[in-house]
């Protein structure tokens, strides 16, 4: 009897959305102690060498009390993320919350950001990729930005150089 060994197929998982919960836990865990010009230029540098590990072809943006730090635009992106960014890092600077965040927290309640948040959507994007800077004691002082994925990947781009610069620090 002859035993026939069947390939198999990998199992694709969909990709879990991450719950109100687990992103306001990022927001709590992902702290800084001070934020420099300094700071914000390595961190930009990580993002691009995460960027380009994946050949991710996004835009990054780094912005403190309202001045840009650090930009850097990679192979594949485009002007239009460049728009994605801006709009995205809005919502941050508006609601004190990553731009992911914020959409999560309207679609729980049933509803989407461009039905309820009475913001143009030409101007404010909660779509995910823009995660805020906060330093401990002070609070949220800007935000890091990444246009160019599925905006989920956008945000755990964001998360992940955040995670390795803070490592020491969380």
């Amino acid at each position: 009897m002859t035993t026939h060994k069947h390939p198999v197929t990998p199992k694709v998982t969909p990709e879990l959305t991450p719950s109100v919960e687990e992103l306001e836990a990022q927001e709590r865990r992902l702290v800084f102690r001070r934020f420099t010009h300094d700071d914000a230029w390595a961190l930009g540098l990580l993002l691009v060498r995460l960027a380009r590990e994946r050949q991710a072809p996004v835009a990054i943006d780094i912005h403190r009390a309202g001045q840009q730090l650090f930009r850097a635009a990679l192979p594949g992106s485009t002007p239009d993320n460049d728009a994605w960014i801006d709009r995205k890092r809005r919502v941050v600077e508006r609601y004190g919350s990553a731009s992911y965040l914020v959409g999560a927290r309207f679609r729980a309640k049933g509803t989407t950001f461009e039905e309820s948040s009475r913001l143009d959507p030409d101007t404010y994007a909660a779509h995910g990729g823009s995660f805020p800077v906060t330093v401990a004691d002070v609070g949220v002082i800007g935000s890091v930005t990444v246009s160019g994925l599925p905006q989920l990947q956008d945000h755990r781009l964001v998360v992940e150089a955040l995670e390795e610069f803070l490592k020491d620090e969380i």
